[in-house]
């Protein structure tokens, strides 16, 4: 899904409606009798600011630890903690739109936190094609220059006046707004900052955020998608793709994904998908109509936006779902609503962030996310790693299609 504007193609989220169909998942909070891989949310309460395929995995209900930053390794943070008010630090900056040229490393000043804010030295950072988004304009970012990333994981080095609840020392991670990720540091609201727990890695934690929570709330709250449902997945090797096979795997539903090549179709089939369709040797509304023996599926997760389009309408049975998360090929064409007429179809264009809009959606999401991965039923692939000093060629390599899984910017390696 997206988060300002998309979600992640990772992962991007413009304005969406939201459907209202009999089958729609609800907005009511989430609880372990309704979704099967739902986390106790007790581990993430801090106070407020102000291998088969076709195997299902268990899904495990459990109580995560608190974390300790003594179970962490990563000393070379710790040694550095201060409480200092001002700070010098080094960030990707955007100061005209464009290619991943646009982008350059500078030096900038990190100021002490305010009131309800905390400030964090990141560890990891993930990478998204929201990023690239905003880079090129397709999304309007707040101000010029910028800092793109929206996602990241960190160490507290400072908090602001009177914040209860966080220390320095705390690992957090955050994932939307605010823009900025792509820094040594940042000044981060206190409010959407979650805590890592110490079973899950720092790459692992900046590369799901995102997109784990992305998925949730695809699978769990756009379209509630149950045992016995058939859906079928855009982009199924990608970072937010790999995801939505997996859980929807495990939530009993059978799979089918759409790739371009033959490795990528032999990650998906290891990520739960029954059914690969390498959508340049073959049609996919045909190939989805044989596998449905007619029927169509009862939702499409769409990441790519114009070029599939026209086949995702195809592909759904009577009443089914079109999630439309992403435009990676562009944005569709004006959309008849003789389209959706012809099998009363629902289409959605949902925003991560409208889903996520409280303390404890967010915390709720995120808790499902960290659980299943440290539980196994998510496996995040880190295919990628880049020094942040480097954004700009991995921005190059996700437009062209030479990654997959999750990219991940690394401030550590960076002079």
């Amino acid at each position: 899904m997206e988060i300002t504007s998309p979600l992640a193609h990772g992962s991007e989220s413009p304005t969406y409606s939201k459907g209202n169909g009999p089958v729609h998942g609800g907005d009511g909070v989430l609880t372990s009798a309704m979704t099967p891989c739902c986390a106790s949310s007790s581990y993430f309460s801090w106070p407020s600011s102000s291998s088969s395929t076709r195997r299902r995995p268990r899904i495990l209900l459990q109580h995560l630890p608190p974390p300790s930053i003594a179970a962490i390794p990563i000393p070379s943070i710790t040694s550095r903690l201060r409480d200092s008010t001002m700070a010098k630090a080094k960030a990707i900056r955007v100061h005209e739109l464009g290619g991943p040229e646009v982008m350059r490393w500078e030096e900038v000043e990190v100021g002490a936190p305010k009131d309800g804010e905390i400030r964090i030295r990141t560890t990891a950072i993930g990478v998204n094609f929201i990023d690239v988004y905003f880079r090129k304009g397709v999304y309007a970012a707040p101000a010029m220059p910028f800092t793109p990333g929206m996602e990241a994981v960190g160490v507290v080095t400072a908090v602001g006046p009177g914040l209860t609840g966080r220390k320095v020392g705390d690992v957090v991670a955050y994932a939307g707004n605010p823009m900025g990720s792509y820094a040594q540091e940042q000044i981060l609201p206190a409010s959407v900052a979650v805590p890592v727990p110490p079973s899950v890695d720092h790459k692992q934690a900046a590369s799901v955020m995102l997109k784990g929570m992305t998925a949730h709330v695809l699978l769990r709250r756009v379209f509630k998608v149950q045992s016995g449902h058939t859906v079928l997945v855009h982009a199924a090797a990608g970072g937010v793709g790999s995801l939505l096979c997996q859980w929807a795997n495990a939530l009993g539903a059978t799979v089918i994904g759409t790739v371009s090549n033959d490795e990528k179709a032999a990650q998906a089939t290891q990520d739960g998908c029954h059914h690969v369709i390498i959508y340049t040797r073959e049609d996919v509304a045909t190939r989805v109509k044989e596998i449905t023996s007619g029927k169509g599926v009862n939702v499409v997760y769409d990441s790519v936006g114009k070029d599939t389009y026209k086949a995702s309408v195809e592909c759904l049975a009577s009443r089914g779902f079109l999630v439309s998360f992403g435009q990676s090929s562009g944005k569709p064409d004006p959309i008849p609503m003789s389209d959706l007429a012809s099998k009363s179809l629902f289409l959605t264009r949902p925003s991560l962030m409208h889903y996520t809009a409280t303390r404890d959606e967010l915390l709720e999401s995120a808790g499902e996310v960290f659980a299943n991965v440290a539980n196994g039923v998510l496996r995040v692939r880190v295919n990628h790693t880049y020094p942040l000093s480097e954004a700009a060629r991995a921005h190059a390599d996700l437009e062209g299609r030479k990654t997959s899984g999750s990219i991940v910017l690394i401030p550590g390696t960076d002079s």
